[in-house]
């Protein structure tokens, strides 16, 4: 089957070569594990039960997994032992499923959900480059959506992942997750949506366009507003991407949503940046 599961629509055939995403159509997982350094309302007191696909149908130059996102490293496992791995999870006390960039494996995960539907949240948790076909695939089986909106300008997104139509597909994505009404239970949410943005050096401007646009769904979803940036993956041509955010940098984003009466907001300290936070890969 010719896959067109991402804005890609590379037409690969997966199960004989990789397409655009770096992968076959054979899941690969670099790790799973109770995941504590997601946002409070989802990985709470006992982690996110967190699965790490291997590809990528973005690629970003500056990835933190780059690589995973390259699929560099991975285990190759079936659809019934992703299956396990979810009730594996749940068993070990998981507030959620948590599939991360888990597009280009669509398919195979709703096979896996059929397989083993868990008792508690399953979470999209996507770079944001994503066609609503898939999205309306996957709903189903979705409950709180986790989501980047990484670039606005065509520019910037050509310059840091090579696709010029980011913004136009990482919005209208954003916009029909928000469909999913937000629900908490003891602090925790079970259904809805959180927009994640990157702030990024030299990048604050775009960060201020993508804050004006977010501002129409502040009562529809939660903004994560991110300072983590870490100087990684492939930027020694990107000379602006190779230092940390500053305060100031930050603080102007956080002023500019704050401005805008985005309440529904998590924020961060530039001491959230470092190597620490990134996973220590299992395969």
């Amino acid at each position: 089957m010719d896959c067109n599961l991402c804005p890609n629509a590379c037409n690969a055939e997966r199960s004989a070569s990789a397409g655009v995403c770096g992968v076959s159509d054979k899941l690969k997982i670099a790790k799973y594990y109770l995941h504590p350094f997601e946002e409070p309302v989802l990985s709470g007191k006992r982690g996110s039960g967190t699965v790490f696909f291997c590809g990528c149908s973005l690629r970003c130059a500056f990835c933190q997994n780059y690589e995973v996102s390259r699929a560099q490293r991975g285990k190759e496992i079936s659809v019934r032992e992703l299956a396990d791995i979810f009730a594996e999870l749940e068993g070990r006390g998981a507030h959620n499923i948590n599939l991360v960039t888990p597009t280009h494996y669509a398919r195979s995960v709703v096979q896996a959900l059929n397989l083993y539907r868990p008792h508690i949240p399953v979470v999209w948790n996507t770079h944001g480059y994503e066609t609503e076909e898939t999205l309306r695939f996957v709903a189903p089986y979705v409950d709180v959506y986790l989501t980047d909106v990484k670039f606005f300008s065509p520019e910037t997104a050509k310059r840091y992942c090579g696709r010029e139509n980011y913004f136009a597909y990482a919005s209208r994505a954003a916009e029909i997750m928000c469909e999913k009404p937000l629900v908490f239970e003891d602090g925790m949410m079970v259904s809805g949506t959180i927009v994640r943005h990157l702030v990024l050096p030299q990048n604050v401007g775009d960060t201020l366009k993508i804050l004006d646009w977010f501002a129409p769904l502040k009562d529809k979803a939660y903004l994560s507003l991110m300072s983590q940036y870490t100087p990684f993956g492939k930027i020694g041509a990107l000379p602006e991407l190779q230092r940390k955010i500053t305060k100031r940098e930050y603080k102007k984003a956080l002023d500019h949503a704050l401005s805008l009466g985005i309440e529904n907001i998590f924020v961060q300290k530039t001491a959230s940046s470092g190597e620490k936070y990134i996973p220590e890969w299992d395969y």
